[in-house]
């Protein structure tokens, strides 16, 4: 129990808890996000730029780093899809708990519906969508062989270059490590991006439409 305190604890200062973790422990948290459903609060993003500015001050090798955290981002979101296989639509029939919220199945699902397979790549880049994706591929009955390959393909540009933005920073900023939080915030801010101009267009067609049918009525 110790150990878990501890561990949310350390949620509120990354680089302490990357070097507290190390390679094995940052493997399980990438695996947990992507493939658990209970992994959705997790810092995936900003985690993984964190554990780049570390390997950058030499705590971890960063040629270990990247292949370590990419077979662990396949293997998780592998492991959503089966679950999304096994569970089928009666995963939006579940009640809301601690670490699921039907809101977020839902918003999964209308994003896979919108953009296809290309989803299952898209969705590394966005938080709460990437935990949810892999899943809704399984209930929407997609094909493994198909999915791997987005699969593959979306954990390697996701691990490579939110490690690979950390390094380069760590390397090329001085004093870069000092400031890690501003670095964080503004990869969550374009992690969220996506979503929120989604959001945005989504909001503004609903308008149109709106005043489409009051012009008609008129």
């Amino acid at each position: 129990m110790q150990t878990l305190t501890d561990f949310f604890h350390r949620f509120s200062n990354l680089p302490e808890l990357v070097q507290w973790a190390g390679l094995i422990g940052l493997a399980i948290i990438i695996f947990s996000e992507t493939g658990l459903l209970v992994g959705v609060f997790l810092p995936g993003d900003s985690l993984l730029v964190t554990a780049g500015l570390i390997a950058a001050r030499g705590y971890l090798n960063i040629f270990t780093l990247i292949p370590t955290l990419t077979i662990a981002a396949v293997l998780g979101n592998s492991v959503g899809h089966f679950i999304g296989r096994a569970s089928g639509p009666r995963i939006f029939n579940r009640e809301d708990s601690l670490f699921f919220n039907k809101k977020h199945a839902i918003r999964a699902h209308e994003f896979y519906e919108k953009h296809g397979r290309k989803t299952i790549v898209l969705a590394q880049f966005m938080p709460v969508i990437r935990t949810f994706a892999p899943v809704i591929s399984g209930v929407a009955g997609m094909k493994f062989i198909q999915f791997i390959t987005f699969n593959i393909l979306g954990a390697v540009l996701w691990i490579w270059s939110m490690l690979g933005i950390g390094y380069f920073l760590g390397n090329t900023v001085p004093g870069i490590d000092q400031h890690i939080e501003i670095v964080v915030l503004v990869v969550v801010f374009i992690s969220l991006l996506p979503g929120i101009i989604s959001t945005y267009r989504a909001r503004r067609a609903k308008r149109y439409a709106a005043a489409d049918a009051v012009q008609g009525d008129s």
